[in-house]
């Protein structure tokens, strides 16, 4: 593979796992969840 490509592949995937990760905030009950489980380890 060409090195551009492998660095657009790279940006692409990096993007689509934010996208992942800031999409399951959007949900009040996740951020309550993850809140209560951090919370728990003390």
């Amino acid at each position: 593979m060409k090195p551009n490509l492998v660095r657009w592949v790279s940006w692409a995937g990096a993007a689509a796992l934010l996208a992942v990760v800031f999409s399951a905030y959007l949900n009040p009950h996740t951020v309550v969840d993850l809140a209560n489980r951090v919370w728990a380890c003390f």
